[in-house]
Formats: C-alpha cells, structure tokens, sequence
C-alpha cells in the first residue's frame, strides 16, 4: 500500500489550551485551519489539533489518530484484507468529502486512511490566492 502523505491528529481535552502550546509555544507553523481545528508542519509531517472527537468518557491515555493518505480507499480495504488486516470502518466519503476508512493498530491506536477526491479543496493550489 503506497502512503501519499500523513500526519498525526490530537484530539486534546482543552483544545485552546494545545493550540496555543504548539502554535505558540513551539512556534510551529500552519499548514491550513478550518473551523474548529488547525494543522501544523512538523518537519516532514503535519500534526493536526482537532477541536472535535475527544470522547470525554473514554479510555486515558492517546486520544487521536494517525492519519495516512492513500490514492484509493477500496483498493487499501482490499489490500488488506486479503492481509487479514481488520477493517473497523469500511470507506466512506464524509460530509467534509474525504474518503475515510478506518483499522487500529495491536494497541488499538487508531488509523484512519484518506482518499482525498480530485475535486477536494486539499487538492487546490492556493499559492496564486
């Protein structure tokens, strides 16, 4: 399975209080922001801080994802399956239009693995903006 691109998504418990320590504190650069998160470069990765999806009743400890772009989401599902690799949610495109599907890893870290459609705004070059 070839990987396009990838990044790390906290969902903290405060997400004002992250944002600022990573944009802030470590003074990382942004990548993008949309309403209620902001990605950020991180070397040859990005870390995402969502303000969504932190379950307050669940397990302590990593409360995330890892995000890995893929060219095509039913191809990877087929990929690995025939790995005997689980598939915790089959693809789906979401109402923000990527294509999502979702595995874990043995720790039950969970993996999301994105298809980003040609007509996305991810795909859009803004530099002439």
């Amino acid at each position: 399975m070839e990987i396009l691109s990838s990044r790390v998504i906290l969902r903290p418990r405060d997400y004002e209080r992250t944002l600022e320590f990573y944009r802030d504190a470590l003074k990382l650069a942004i990548a993008r922001e949309y309403p209620g998160g902001t990605v950020f470069f991180a070397g040859q990765s990005l870390i995402e801080v969502a303000g969504h999806g932190h379950k307050h009743d669940g397990p302590p400890g990593f409360a995330g994802a890892l995000w890995l772009q893929v060219r095509d989401c039913d191809e990877a599902a087929a990929e690995l399956a025939l790995r005997g690799v689980a598939i915790d949610r089959a693809p789906e495109r979401e109402p923000w239009g990527l294509i999502e599907m979702w595995i874990h890893d043995p720790d039950g870290v969970p993996i999301v693995l994105v298809e980003v459609p040609a007509n996305h705004p991810l795909r859009r070059d803004i530099r002439g903006d």
